[in-house]
């Protein structure tokens, strides 16, 4: 099929923290990862959990699944 647009994904899971809240969790697993990962393309959130202290949420942390393009 010349000039079709196929694309393969591959799928890895990251956790991210942050005590600032869930989107910043989200933001640091994703920029980490595009250091060392290229072709990032989505993410879904799998699982979010929390550390409390002094009966406050003092530590966020999210799973995600990221999906990225393989290199042709």
């Amino acid at each position: 099929m010349s000039g079709s647009n196929h694309h393969t994904y591959k799928l890895t899971e990251i956790v991210g923290s942050s005590p600032d809240g869930i989107e910043d969790a989200i933001n640091n697993a994703i920029e980490r990862m595009g250091k060392t990962i290229h072709n990032l393309r989505w993410f879904e959130v799998v699982e979010t959990r929390g550390h409390i202290d002094g009966g406050k949420v003092a530590h966020w942390q999210v799973t995600l699944k990221v999906g990225f393009t393989l290199d042709d």
